[in-house]
């Protein structure tokens, strides 16, 4: 037998092994976020102390659209959103870098399904001091699902904080678990409300300012993330209008005809958005995007879905918007026989108890993954994407350049671990990791 094969052998047997021996530490060893023993390269937190920020903003004067009346056509509100925001921090020398998120199980709106409140630990030091740099960071903005919460995807904002992006979750109002409204409301706020946040943190972050967030923002370098909806409300704040049936949906249960300011030929694409991620976007399987929508984003997009998502579809959901976004460089990675939960935190222990309401648990995990090992995936690719689109770090371009099929990847190294010429397994991943996956790439104009 050649060299090789003993190579690839003992690679085999030490991936066997090493994850044993790790596992062997129980499952409570492996929290906020961390990396399992199988995860990719990339997934692990970066180099950045991580501190976590609540805001509280205030849109003045923004269309209250359930409560349109033929009496009253244009009613106002001040709209609240709580927004948190995580960045790179300076951490104390023995302090923890330890908080408590508490969030809700149920829904406000169902009777059915009650609230049940409950707490759970993240990495992040609540009101650290801000690390200055001598550049600021680039920003992400991420939207929830409906319902959702601020806190849904902690394990992936506190990982983007520690790698020095300043990360702000928006808690969208009326589409929160407990502040459900009919999804109307997030219908028509959702880009509002994502881009006066954009615009909020770059007033805060302005240098010479008082806020904490002072000369840390580099709000001309955004990334938009969402999830489910979320996915629908960055498409649009991105540059794609909505098509003519979302207009008809919202005027019809509202009255308001305000949709049609989000439409195909409405939207302009703001210049400080430079990536988009969608994260299972809902909206085509229900007909809220037309091809021509979708032309009007002309930046990056990394898309990720399940191949069985049954909430926003993938062939006639995901996979439409992935190649209806034909002036973007895009990608789609699929997690084969997934449904809908490509994003979130796994389930808390709440979410365990003997007679709750089967949602509860598949609001936040996977019949077929395991929730924490897509969380580790994601964190590995939207690290390469936002190092190679927003960071424009040429580096982590061959972690996205991998051929489609992961399964199909072979595995050749030397004895010092480099790759040989038939090496095809995707960048980052360890011996017998990268299976049930799949990533697609188009360019502009394909």
């Amino acid at each position: 037998m050649n060299k090789r094969f003993w190579v690839t052998f003992f690679a085999v047997m030490l991936a066997l092994v090493i994850p044993a021996a790790a596992l062997a530490q129980g499952p409570d060893d492996f929290v906020f976020g961390d990396p399992l023993p199988d995860a990719p390269e990339l997934a692990p937190r970066g180099d950045f102390g991580v501190g976590v920020r609540t805001l509280e903003l205030v849109n003045p004067d923004q269309l209250d659209i359930l409560n349109v009346t033929e009496d009253n056509p244009e009613p106002l509100v001040d709209r609240a959103l709580t927004v948190e925001v995580w960045y790179p921090a300076v951490i104390p020398e023995g302090e923890d870098a330890l908080t408590s998120y508490e969030d809700m199980l149920g829904r406000s709106d169902l009777p059915d399904r009650p609230l049940i409140p409950y707490a759970f630990a993240g990495r992040a030091l609540r009101d650290a001091e801000p690390l200055l740099a001598d550049t600021p960071y680039p920003l992400v903005i991420v939207s929830h699902g409906y319902p959702g919460s601020r806190y849904m995807l902690t394990n992936l904002t506190e990982n983007l904080a520690s790698k020095g992006y300043i990360v702000a979750a928006i808690g969208h109002t009326e589409s929160t678990f407990d502040n459900t409204g009919p999804v109307t409301s997030s219908l028509y706020h959702r880009p509002y409300d994502i881009l006066f946040t954009l615009d909020q943190m770059a007033e805060l972050g302005v240098a010479d300012g008082e806020s904490f967030l002072a000369g840390l923002v580099d709000a001309d370098n955004t990334a938009l993330l969402g999830y489910s909806l979320g996915g629908y409300g960055v498409l649009n704040a991105a540059g794609a209008g909505v098509g003519p049936l979302a207009v008809a949906f919202v005027s019809g249960q509202t009255g308001s005809q305000a949709m049609a300011e989000r439409q195909v030929g409405n939207v302009t694409p703001d210049p400080r958005i430079k990536c988009v991620i969608a994260l299972a976007p809902w909206g085509m399987n229900v007909r809220m995007w037309t091809a021509d929508g979708l032309a009007g984003i002309d930046v990056p997009v990394f898309i990720a879905a399940g191949s069985l998502d049954d909430v926003a579809g993938y062939e006639n959901g995901v996979v439409p918007v992935y190649e209806g976004l034909v002036n973007a460089d895009r990608y789609l990675l699929t997690y084969a026989n997934a449904r809908h939960n490509v994003a979130p935190n796994p389930p808390p222990p709440e979410a365990y108890a003997p007679g709750l309401d089967l949602n509860e648990w598949l609001r936040y995990d996977d019949s077929v993954w395991d929730e924490r090992r897509i969380n580790n995936i994601n964190q590995h690719f939207l690290t390469a994407f936002l190092g190679l689109y927003l960071r424009e770090d040429a580096s982590y371009a061959p972690y996205l350049d991998v051929i489609e099929v992961a399964s199909e990847g072979v595995y050749a190294v030397d004895e010092t671990g480099q790759p040989q010429d038939d090496h095809t397994y995707w960048r980052g991943f360890l011996p017998r990791t990268a299976v049930g996956l799949t990533l697609e790439y188009r360019q502009a104009g394909e």
